[in-house]
């Protein structure tokens, strides 16, 4: 879920938005280059949004479905997973080559990409809006709501009779398994509840236009639709970079992991330190 919310970032923020606005000459708003990457980032914006969706399902099975969890919460289920989204999102963005046109023609070569009006007023054009926009993030909003409150309802069940359990027995040890419960919980919650938070506002400005069959980009910059939708978009993008944040505040194995990432680059110097200094001696 951190790679995904980190490329997206990549893609669409540094490469998309902050490079070719700053060198508009680039070649990757070479009309084919560009649907390339438009293409590349609709898929890891879904694929960010659905590991979100599968994280939390994931966490209600291994909270609420002891006898699954063995069989569900496993490495290669998360690798199934995380390859079915990924591989079910870019063929379900391949409209995407036929959604844009060239923005120019300079010299015959067309360059930079916009929408084609007539792709979206056809019916098939109105029918991928509608899944796209039903895809993400309705659906995924609808589900993360769902599977936190069967997992809040399991929680207090559970809790309660653990706790009076307890107290029967006078145990007066820290509870292990309510304590990692209690993590886990936290960073489910915390994950779930900022995406909502930070999606809910491109949600609502993205249905207000659908509904009213108005563009979101209409009229001057100081339109309040305009605003409303730019500022959903800026709060949107700023959900990737807070679940890699929360990841790295929240989980000990993730920080390790991190930190042999940040020190391979010299450890892998050391070695080759190290090899270059016994060389001689070996030559002896």
């Amino acid at each position: 879920m951190a790679t995904s919310d980190l490329l997206v970032m990549i893609v669409h923020v540094i490469v998309g938005q902050v490079l070719s606005y700053h060198f508009p000459d680039l070649l990757m708003l070479y009309t084919p280059v560009c649907m390339f990457i438009t293409h590349i980032y609709c898929i890891m914006l879904h694929t960010s949004v659905w590991i979100t969706v599968s994280f939390t399902f994931d966490r209600f099975i291994a909270i609420c479905c002891g006898k699954l969890k063995a069989q569900y919460c496993t490495v290669r289920t998360a690798a199934m997973v995380i390859t079915n989204v990924t591989v079910f999102f870019s063929l379900q963005n391949m409209p995407i080559y036929f959604a844009h046109e060239p923005e120019r023609i300079i010299n015959n070569v067309p360059w930079g990409c916009r929408y084609r009006v007539e792709f979206f007023l056809s019916p098939a054009g109105v029918a991928f809006s509608w899944l796209q926009s039903i895809l993400v993030p309705w659906l995924p909003l609808a589900l993360i709501l769902l599977f936190n409150c069967l997992t809040a309802r399991h929680i207090l069940a559970t809790s309660g009779a653990r706790r009076r359990l307890r107290n029967h027995n006078n145990e007066n040890r820290i509870d292990l398994e309510m304590e990692n419960r209690r993590k886990s919980i936290i960073l489910l919650f915390t994950i779930s509840g900022s995406f909502i938070l930070l999606w809910l506002t491109v949600s609502v400005s993205y249905l207000t236009s659908k509904l009213t069959s108005t563009t979101q980009y209409k009229g001057t910059f100081t339109a309040p639709g305009y605003i409303a939708t730019q500022s959903g978009h800026l709060l949107m993008y700023l959900s990737s970079c807070i679940n890699t944040c929360i990841y790295a505040a929240t989980q000990t194995k993730f920080r390790k992991e991190l930190r042999k990432v940040v020190k391979s680059p010299w450890t892998f110097i050391m070695i080759l330190i190290k090899k270059c200094e016994n060389r001689p001696k070996l030559l002896k």
